[in-house]
């Protein structure tokens, strides 16, 4: 992969790019400066979180899978990362796998789960 100037800059300006690009929604170079900045602090939630949301957007799920289990990893009580992971495994058509983590999500965050729900 070439190098362009989207992976130059400070931690803090990649950040502010990423987001950025995420918001235009250009999931894919908003994962490609992610991924630099998560391999540089792998211990750092915020980075993961938004990368498993572009790669989720972008059909990537396997790759969200694999992101939102780490974020789990260092924080447990991330809610919105354990929803999104069950809404990943929805996608891939992994329902009961899905639904613990659904159910779970909804506990955590106060909300009712839907009617006939997960």
């Amino acid at each position: 992969m070439n190098d362009t100037y989207y992976e130059f800059g400070t931690p803090a300006d990649r950040w502010d790019r990423a987001q950025m690009f995420f918001d235009a929604k250009e999931y894919l170079t908003a994962a490609r400066i992610l991924g630099g900045l998560v391999e540089e602090a792998p211990e750092q939630v915020a980075p993961r979180l938004l990368l498993a949301r572009a790669y989720y957007h972008s059909a990537r799920l396997s790759k969200a899978e694999a992101e939102l289990r780490a974020v789990l990893e260092l924080s447990p009580v991330e809610h919105y990362a354990r929803l999104m992971l069950g809404r990943t495994l929805e996608r891939q058509g992994r329902s009961e796998d899905a639904a613990p983590h659904l159910r779970m999500a909804a506990a955590m965050s106060g909300d009712p789960l839907p009617a006939g729900g997960p």
